[in-house]
This record gives structure tokens, C-alpha cells and sequence, in this order.
């Protein structure tokens, strides 16, 4: 299969639509990542995401609409939900709804569960491809499962190129993190994951946050332990770099690095989200290259878009066992 690049002009989202419509797997640019995108009411084709990825059949995936009300169509709306749809969207904010008795997205979306994260992407092209494929679009970050997520088209290819059937390039994402989610199912708001959109803003709708059910059920993406991982292994908060550490600095850099890269010199944190992912692709590649033995991350403070950074940096530092082979490395079978 040849994958199709295809601009984001009317005649480019036309011909991502119809792919789409067909059950074939089309990425896109969203203002947090690169989606990976399936017709959400087909179980084939979300079968088929799942595939493509490597993805835990538990672990829910995210359904993207044109609009509040298509999204409101499949979930059952509080009066707070509609107050979050009206103040963030479009934007980065995923919302878990009761899903309704009659649903567009197919039972093996949101895992069997009887919810469905939804969201309305921000980008006038993201819209625009959903509104003319006509049915809600399953789009993951269009990686394998587990591995950093990508933020460019370039990214999507690297990883993806004769296995999608296209990919519908609209630049660079702007934000870098994916969608803030939160769960509206219980008796309080619960935050499943911090992201593009901040704790602080959604407080100020919402009041103070519940607390997360034990049961261990992954409710929405970007809950497993091990996600978002580079190849080489990551240790946070580092105050010195070691002889065989690559560097992601985050203000000014510290000494003795041999390999480094910036997230934000002047310490910004949303320059740092937008930069993350591909820091991390950079320092994996190119560490990898001069054989060094892991990336030292300097501390990023909690506040703000520093809370959801940390979350991903913590989850691209867990063991690994979590993070699935790509078909390649499968097929490579172990290492030594």
C-alpha cells in the first residue's frame, strides 16, 4: 500500500473524507497531535486502528465530531458538559459521557464500556474532513501503541508510511499534548488526564476534582502506566548530565551534555509542550545513533501545561513492559 499525502486544501480533505467513508485508516492534524483517524461506526475499520497501532482492545479510544451537537447526538449531556462544550469548544478537551441507547459509535470504540470520550477538535481543517465524512471519527495519536506520539506529518510517515492509506498534512500540531479528558459520569468531575487544555481553566467551570475510581478499568487514552515512550530509557528531574545521557533541558541547559535538546530556553511551558514529542523523537534517534545509554529530563514545574509534560514524562519513564513491539520488532523478535 502506498500511502497518499494529501494537502489540507478542499480537494486534499474531499479525498481523506471518502477514504475515510471506505473503512481505510487516514491521519490528520489535530491542535494536540497527529490523530490516527477510523470511521468510528465501523467495527472493521476501528478493528483495524487497533491493529495498526498495537493498542490494548481495553483501551478506549476517542471520538471526534464537528460540532457539539453531532458529539451530543451519541452521548447523554449534563447541563455542566454543555457549559464545558460552550466554553472550550473546539479545543483540547476530551469529555466521558454516558453513551446513548442509540449510538453512532460502534461498542469497540469506547472498549465495551458504557461510556464515549468525545471532543471537537479545534483546527478548521480537522473540522472540516469531519464534517465531510459525515460520521465520528475514532483517531488515536497516530503512533504504535505506547511509543511517542507525533506532532507532524513527517512523524506519522516515519512510523506509518504503507500501512495507513493517507495522510491529510496540515503543519505542525500547535499545542504537542494531547486532549485534556475528563470524566463527567460520576457525582463529581474527575480529571483522567491533564493535557492541552489546564487543570486551572477547567476548575474555574467545574469547582474541585473527584477522585478516580480504583477499579483499574482504563476509562479514556493515556491511562496505562507505560505510554508516550521513547526506545531509550528516561530519568526525570536531573540536576547533572552523566557521560552516555542525552539532554531535554527546560531553561537553561546544564553543562557536560553531549547531545541536548530545548524545550523552551526561557522556560515557557507551552513552548515545552509543543516541543516535547519531537525532543523526545530527536534525542531517541540521534542518541541511539552515538550509543548513549538514556535521556536525563530537567524538572518542569506542575503548574499549569507543566502538570500534563510531567504526566507524559513520567509515563515515558515507567518500565517498559506495557510498551508494545511495532510489527517490525516483532517480527525482529528479541534483542541479543
Amino acid at each position: 500500500m502506498q500511502t497518499e499525502r494529501l494537502s489540507d486544501d478542499e480537494a486534499g480533505i474531499a479525498r481523506a473524507a471518502l477514504l475515510l467513508r471506505a473503512g481505510r485508516l487516514v491521519a490528520f492534524a489535530t491542535e494536540t497531535v497527529y490523530g490516527l483517524g477510523a470511521d468510528a461506526t465501523n467495527t472493521l475499520a476501528v478493528a483495524s486502528l487497533f491493529a495498526a497501532k498495537g493498542r490494548p482492545l481495553l483501551n478506549p479510544l476517542i471520538s471526534h465530531y464537528a460540532s457539539a451537537e453531532a458529539a451530543f447526538a451519541d452521548v447523554i449531556a449534563s447541563p455542566l458538559a454543555e457549559r464545558l462544550a460552550e466554553r472550550f469548544w473546539p479545543g483540547p478537551l476530551t469529555l466521558v459521557l454516558p453513551r446513548r441507547s442509540v449510538c453512532r459509535a460502534v461498542p469497540l470504540v469506547s472498549a465495551r464500556l458504557p461510556t464515549l470520550a468525545v471532543r471537537v477538535p479545534a483546527p478548521p481543517a480537522a473540522r472540516a474532513l469531519l464534517a465531510a465524512a459525515g460520521v465520528p471519527v475514532a483517531a488515536p495519536s497516530a503512533n504504535p501503541s505506547g511509543r511517542v506520539s507525533p506532532t507532524t506529518a513527517e512523524h506519522v510517515l516515519a512510523e506509518f508510511s504503507g500501512r495507513i492509506a493517507a495522510v491529510l498534512d496540515a503543519g505542525p500540531a500547535t499545542i504537542g499534548l494531547e486532549s485534556t479528558v475528563l470524566d463527567l459520569t460520576g457525582s463529581s468531575p474527575v480529571l483522567l488526564r491533564p493535557g492541552g487544555l489546564t487543570a486551572e481553566a477547567l476548575a474555574a467551570v467545574t469547582g474541585r476534582f473527584g477522585a478516580p475510581r480504583a477499579d483499574g478499568v482504563p476509562r479514556a487514552p493515556g491511562m496505562l502506566a507505560s505510554h508516550y515512550a521513547p526506545r531509550l530509557p528516561l530519568r526525570l528531574d536531573a540536576l547533572t548530565v552523566a557521560p552516555g545521557e542525552a539532554l531535554l533541558a527546560f531553561g537553561p541547559a546544564l553543562p557536560g551534555a553531549r547531545l541536548a535538546f530545548s524545550l523552551s530556553e526561557r522556560a515557557d511551558l507551552a513552548e515545552a509542550a509543543s516541543r516535547l514529542f519531537a525532543g523526545l523523537r530527536f534525542l531517541d534517534a540521534e542518541g541511539s545513533r552515538l550509543q548513549l545509554a538514556r535521556i536525563a529530563v530537567m524538572s518542569i514545574p506542575p503548574h499549569g501545561l507543566g502538570q500534563a509534560i510531567r504526566d507524559r514524562l513520567a509515563r515515558a519513564a515507567a518500565p517498559r513492559a506495557a510498551v508494545a513491539a511495532t510489527p517490525e520488532e516483532k517480527l525482529a523478535g528479541p534483542a541479543g
